[in-house]
């Protein structure tokens, strides 16, 4: 399928289909406090707290942090700074929450896992680099399941690892290649208890799942960008009623499969500008005034109309889409790396 035809299909696809509907737009860009600057991955407490972590531009580390915030706009604070010592990080890949309300921050760098309390107070820290059991060589997402056993994707060595909350290595299953439940770089990571483990395996253009022992199931997707095809999917969430969403970074859009892996949507964004990104603008009427001179969904004067090409110059659609995590009301969170936003979406009643 080429680039024109992608985007046509999709654009019909997100018209005629109203298995989502947008919410609302969180976050805006911002360096300090208020804001996000490159963030790679959110979750949601049960106290309606939503965690979102920065990862900064590599070249820039000023911008790593952790942003607290509320559905509703709220802002509570942020916590954590770049560095190699307690309670910092240096590449930040993933963030979830145990049972407690603590908070747990993979970092590729650093090779460790961090433990913050629900107001950001460092507590502990554990891992280090390596291939043995055990170690790690990237660790990325990370998921809970219902008994607190803590499943990590870690990237580089091609498999998923297994710990206590504590960081106490309980096994893992994986290895590299590109047969069934063998892995390449596997990145994002969720676990459904009645379903079982998905891990958006990146580098082989595919979601896997798995038994909570380790056991594949089934695959779903091929590399591609057509309907149900992923290119470098980087987060997958499933649903009570076993619905995929998947970050389908590679084409910059999320797609949702049905439990069997048949396609059933996919969506390129419909972003507003977020209250805190209004706030930014009543203070800045210059910013206002050219944007409101700009075409914000124009892509006439691109000579190259990729998908990444297309999302860069049409505000409202994903750029970057990196991650996708749901909370408790099954709200779905797409975390926007390159443009410091979170989009929320729900699904449409009518299919729940």
């Amino acid at each position: 399928m080429n680039v024109g035809v992608f985007e046509m299909a999709t654009k019909e696809a997100a018209t005629q289909n109203n298995f989502l509907v947008y919410e609302c737009t969180l976050g805006a860009a911002g360096m300090t406090d208020k804001g996000f600057f490159f963030p790679v991955d959110a979750v949601t407490g049960r106290d309606g707290k939503i965690y979102v972590v920065s990862r900064s531009h590599e070249a820039n580390g000023a911008g790593i942090r952790i942003t607290v915030m509320s559905y509703l706009h709220d802002y509570y604070g942020a916590f954590a700074s770049v560095g190699e010592g307690d309670g910092q990080f240096t590449w930040p890949t993933s963030i979830t929450l145990d049972n407690d309300g603590l908070v747990y921050v993979s970092d590729e760098y650093n090779q460790n896992i961090s433990i913050f309390d629900a107001d950001g107070t460092f507590l502990r820290k554990w891992g280090c680099e390596g291939t043995s059991k055990g170690e790690f060589d990237g660790p990325a997402g990370m998921s809970f399941d219902g008994d607190e056993i803590l499943y990590v994707s870690d990237h580089r060595n091609h498999r998923i690892q297994k710990y206590s909350k504590n960081g106490d290595y309980l096994g893992g299953f994986g290895s590299f290649g590109h047969g069934n439940g063998q892995l390449n770089l596997p990145w994002g990571i969720t676990v459904n208890e009645k379903r079982g483990i998905y891990v958006a395996d990146w580098r082989n253009n595919r979601i896997q799942r798995f038994t909570l022992d380790g056991e594949f199931i089934a695959t779903y997707g091929t590399y591609g960008n057509g309907d149900g095809e992923l290119n470098r999917p980087s987060s997958v969430a499933v649903d009570s009623a076993g619905y995929m969403f998947i970050a389908d970074w590679g084409n910059e859009r999320v797609q949702v499969l049905d439990p069997e892996g048949e396609f059933v949507i996919g969506l390129r964004g419909e972003a507003t500008i977020s209250p805190w990104g209004e706030e930014f603008l009543e203070s800045n009427p210059d910013e206002r005034r050219a944007r409101s001179e700009a075409d914000l969904d124009s892509v006439v004067n691109l000579r190259s109309k990729t998908p990444h090409q297309i999302s860069s110059h049409i505000e409202k659609y994903f750029w970057s889409p990196i991650s996708i995590k749901l909370d408790e009301d099954e709200k779905i969170y797409v975390t926007e790396r390159n443009r410091h936003r979170l989009q929320v979406y729900r699904k449409n009643s009518i299919f729940s």
